[in-house]
């Protein structure tokens, strides 16, 4: 049987300040695009244009001053939902991806929620579950201390499986209203859950019929092993974030193995790792942007400590100065100035992931320690403390580093991160993908209406009615 061509897939991860530390400062960006709805919708627009599979809305549960220096997006932001259901009424076929984190929520809210936004979208709705790593959001919602991670994920195991039910307890076509009969609905195909597990009590059933997907597509993200657990198991899509392509397959492959246990196939779920890129039509126009954008970045003085996790972009919060470079590069680079360049005996003397960072400082600026155009120690600085991958360059440049990604089955797809907001978003579509249509690896039309179609998967069986046959079938055998 001859495996269906893959496609791949690109969503947008849509900070209002942009996804680089200083996007806010970027000339031509909206330093207040987070509050801005129209803004919002018309780069959702941008992009659905651009057949994307989905717009990202992320979430945190906890804030403080400390964010702006390290992303001022997660600082503060609009809650999702609301935020959601403005973009479902915007556009008509872009996924829409809600971030919610089951520690903080009950299954018959958020079950509800996502029904709604399904409904409400015409079938675009998403679920990206997180567990969570910060400890202050415990202290936002009466909790005395933020659980370890096998807590957590004892109880999103527990808690998806009821928003799953929940979706299944009204069977298709038990919302019929006549008003000839006087009949709105056939009680026969709505079921109570009586749910009573370790976790939850839940009676259902939901108050909202069916989802028009059956099931919103679910993401996860996570590298742990209890995350990808979950994701074989319960997710459509997962996000991931990897510093080489060689780490980034064995993590394609993991998930992909572990899938089977459940009974599914590679192409059930898409592995999209994040992706910066940073384009411009001539490869000195993208260097230039670059290190523009890293020229905003205030540099930390060298004896302040290493910051504390939680409070970072994307989970880090490594502070930017010579003794975090030190530690990541393995060599002593105190005392130098920022603006001086690096001789080649550092090189030497780094350590092997040091000498893997000077390889991709090489890569994004094109520059070394003893060509024409020098490494600088800020950019060691900057280079010990970048999080997501990122790719600098023209429109082949940045479409080459994608498709090796995607051919290479280190990727499905890329969640893209721009730099800035809207203008590094208007350049990936009128210069990258046109080049991956050209191609003949990405979509030039949706497949059909819903976010399911964009990911090629079917409409789910519904869960109760599958286990109702099948005690049926199992007493009848008896």
């Amino acid at each position: 049987m001859t495996e269906p061509k893959r496609e791949l897939h690109l969503g947008l991860m849509f900070w209002g300040t942009g996804t680089h530390p200083s996007g806010w400062r970027w000339p031509t960006a909206k330093a207040d695009a987070a509050y801005d709805i129209e803004y919002l919708q018309q780069v959702t627009q941008l992009v659905e244009k651009a057949k994307f599979d989905f717009l990202f809305l992320g979430d945190k549960l906890a804030s403080e001053p400390g964010l702006q220096t390290t992303n001022p997006a997660q600082m503060s932001r609009l809650e999702p939902f609301a935020a959601g259901a403005s973009l479902a009424a915007a556009t008509s076929e872009i996924g829409i991806v809600v971030t919610a984190n089951p520690t903080y929520y009950d299954p018959f809210t958020l079950a509800r929620l996502f029904a709604s936004l399904d409904h409400l979208s015409g079938g675009r709705a998403s679920w990206n579950i997180v567990t969570g790593a910060d400890p202050h959001a415990a202290a936002n919602f009466s909790r005395d201390a933020h659980w370890d991670a096998e807590q957590r994920y004892d109880w999103a195991d527990e808690f998806v499986g009821i928003v799953k039910d929940l979706w299944d307890s009204w069977e298709d076509g038990a919302w019929s209203p006549d008003a000839a009969s006087g009949r709105a609905l056939d009680s026969s195909k709505v079921h109570a859950l009586n749910h009573k597990g370790q976790h939850f009590t839940v009676a259902g059933p939901l108050d909202a019929p069916r989802p028009p997907q059956g099931h919103p597509i679910i993401l996860h993200a996570g590298t742990s092993d209890r995350s990808r657990e979950l994701g074989a198991r319960d997710a459509d899509a997962i996000f991931t974030s990897h510093a080489t392509i060689e780490s980034a397959q064995a993590y394609y492959r993991d998930i992909k193995d572990r899938a089977k246990k459940y009974g599914r196939t590679d192409a059930d779920i898409a592995i999209l790792p994040s992706l910066t890129p940073i384009v411009a039509p001539t490869t000195a126009e993208a260097v230039a942007i670059y290190d523009q954008l890293n020229g905003y970045l205030a540099l930390d003085p060298e004896d302040k400590a290493e910051g504390p996790g939680a409070f970072g972009g994307r989970g880090g919060a490594k502070n930017r100065n010579l003794t975090t470079a030190s530690k990541a590069f393995g060599v002593d680079l105190l005392g130098n100035d920022h603006d001086a360049p690096v001789p080649s005996d550092v090189l030497v003397a780094a350590s092997e992931e040091g000498q893997r960072l000077f390889a991709e400082i090489t890569r994004l600026t094109r520059r070394t320690v003893d060509g024409p155009e020098r490494i600088t120690y800020r950019d060691l600085i900057i280079g010990a403390s970048r999080g997501t991958s990122t790719v600098v360059g023209n429109p082949e440049e940045v479409a080459d580093y994608i498709e090796a990604w995607f051919t290479e089955r280190a990727a499905d797809g890329f969640n893209i991160f721009p730099a800035y907001v809207a203008g590094a978003v208007e350049a990936f579509v009128d210069l990258v993908v046109p080049v991956l249509q050209a191609r003949g690896i990405y979509r030039t039309e949706y497949a059909g209406p819903t976010f399911r179609h964009h990911l090629g998967l079917a409409r789910p069986d519904n869960r109760l009615l599958a286990r109702a046959r099948a005690a049926a079938e199992q007493k009848t055998a008896v």
